[in-house]
């Protein structure tokens, strides 16, 4: 896909109608950026380490136009910010990612809705008819056969962006045997170099996963039946399986267009699928546990005869909806994410499952070393939720996944962050040997930077806070690249 220069920079979004003049998550730090930008040599306080090379890639929704109609968070057109870290200098730069509906919309209209309109408008501009929300591949990045897929979180068709410009390369659709959709947080597996997704049916009682090669054909894809339709969040990923999530949570039509949540939780167990990474559907052994939802899993691993894995398990947030939020007082009440780290072993042999808590402090949007998704972690790097009813992230925690132990950082009082990245330093001899980075905003200055802290001294604070010349709008999720797999693509 060509890059269009004229639809590049047309990106103002003018000001908020009525409506969404109540709408907080179009404003404050969530208020969408006005123009695409670059700038290199940045001014640093402090030092940015030598031996840190690579370039952290975060994604989130930036709405190109302003909305007209009822605007869930999750429908802003996709926008990647990124940072290159080299020779102890860094450069930054944000793109829109131009999926098929983005383009569309900005030539006049896409025909699909967000998230807060019936899902049974049709959209003209998908060659798939069961595609009938916007898909803005605002939510997850990925690096995978050397270049970042941008993916979209109700399963969506991925977009390949260049990791070195940010330009839109085009939709992804492993030639041509894409059987339908990519849910966001598919994995990518670091020794292989195997993209492993998962998708699901909004009416129908199935799930599906599939197996890429790093030479991007599909080389595999299965369908596992459910009692009925689910709407999953995440998957899991070991050497050898794939963990799906059979939640007590299902989609039911219509239901934000009465200001309520569009998901219904249904009085019933949660289950883990444990299939094998090339297996068929029936291959999958359930193991039944305690009711839940599950957002984000930190990472999964085999452990003899135990498949272990450890998510971010919801708990309520105790907000009652708040009226000044008009149409929104659902949506702003859901995203007050509410979580706490939890392990659950599931013994292949014996069918048991184990659940252990591992601390009760609020915490989400988790990230490991991604050298090593899919084996055992000791090492997990979450943000810290605060307690409002807004989603700000207040600070980090690092997390001993073996005995729950703790080390922080906090923001100053005024700043808010995003999903963190780890980056391993250039010759790391352990797990945590690197740094955690993160872009922060200040809600009350408006200015953005990117803090480097050391993994191994979290409460110091930041090394380098690199000063970015633009401000960047909370948002979603991120990825790190070394230099070398950079260089290498």
């Amino acid at each position: 896909m060509a890059n269009d220069a004229a639809l590049a920079r047309r990106i103002e979004t003018g000001p908020l109608s009525p409506l969404n003049a109540l709408n907080p998550y179009l404003q404050g730090v969530y208020e969408p950026v006005a123009r695409e930008t670059t700038a290199d040599d940045l001014p640093v306080i402090g030092e940015i380490p030598k031996d840190l090379h690579g370039a952290f890639y975060r994604n989130g929704p930036n709405p190109a136009q302003a909305p007209e109609g009822l605007h869930h968070w999750f429908d802003g057109d996709g926008m990647l910010h990124a940072i290159w870290f080299e020779n102890g200098k860094a450069r930054y730069r944000n793109r829109y990612i131009r999926s098929e509906d983005h383009l569309a919309d900005l030539k006049g209209g896409c025909g699909a809705g967000g998230v807060m309109e019936s899902s049974t408008r049709a959209n003209p501009s998908s060659s798939r008819g069961d595609k009938v929300y916007k898909d803005t591949a605002n939510t997850d990045v990925v690096l995978h056969n050397g270049s970042l897929m941008a993916l979209w979180y109700i399963s969506g068709q991925p977009v390949r962006v260049d990791p070195r410009t940010l330009e839109t390369i085009g939709a992804e659709t492993f030639g041509g045997k894409l059987p339908r959709h990519v849910s966001a947080h598919s994995k990518v597996d670091p020794k292989t170099g195997e993209f492993v997704f998962f998708d699901y049916s909004l009416y129908e009682p199935w799930m599906s996963f599939g197996v890429v090669s790093p030479a991007n054909e599909l080389t595999h894809f299965a369908r596992v039946e459910l009692p009925g339709p689910r709407l999953p969040h995440d998957m899991g990923l070991t050497e050898n399986y794939v963990i799906l999530h059979d939640l007590p949570v299902v989609f039911t039509d219509g239901g934000l267009r009465r200001s309520t949540w569009n998901i219904h939780f249904a009085d019933q167990p949660a289950r883990f699928g444990v299939i094998p990474r090339n297996g068929s559907g029936d291959q999958i052994r359930w193991f039944e546990t305690d009711s839940c939802y599950i957002y984000h899993v930190v990472n999964a691993w085999e452990d003899g005869d135990e498949v272990v894995m450890t998510a971010c398990m919801m708990t309520p947030n105790g907000f009652p909806p708040n009226p000044e939020y008009g149409p929104y007082a659902a949506m702003v009440n859901v995203l007050a994410l509410h979580a706490v780290p939890v392990e659950w072993r599931m013994n292949m042999r014996t069918g048991e499952v184990r659940k252990r808590q591992l601390d009760d402090r609020i915490g989400e949007f988790p990230v490991v070393n991604l050298d090593y998704v899919g084996r055992r972690t000791k090492w997990s790097y979450h943000v810290a939720m605060a307690p409002t009813e807004l989603q700000r992230f207040k600070g980090l925690i690092k997390y001993d996944l073996e005995t729950g132990a703790a080390r922080t950082w906090d923001y100053a009082p005024s700043q808010f962050g995003s999903e963190p990245a780890f980056a391993p330093r250039v010759g790391a001899t352990a797990e945590d040997d690197g740094y955690v980075i993160a872009f922060v905003t200040d809600a009350e200055t408006g200015k953005s930077e990117v803090q480097v802290i050391d993994a191994r001294d979290m409460e110091a604070g930041p090394v380098a806070r690199v000063l970015l010349p633009v401000r960047v709008p909370a948002g979603f999720h991120g990825a790190w690249a070394r230099g070398d797999q950079l260089e290498a693509g």
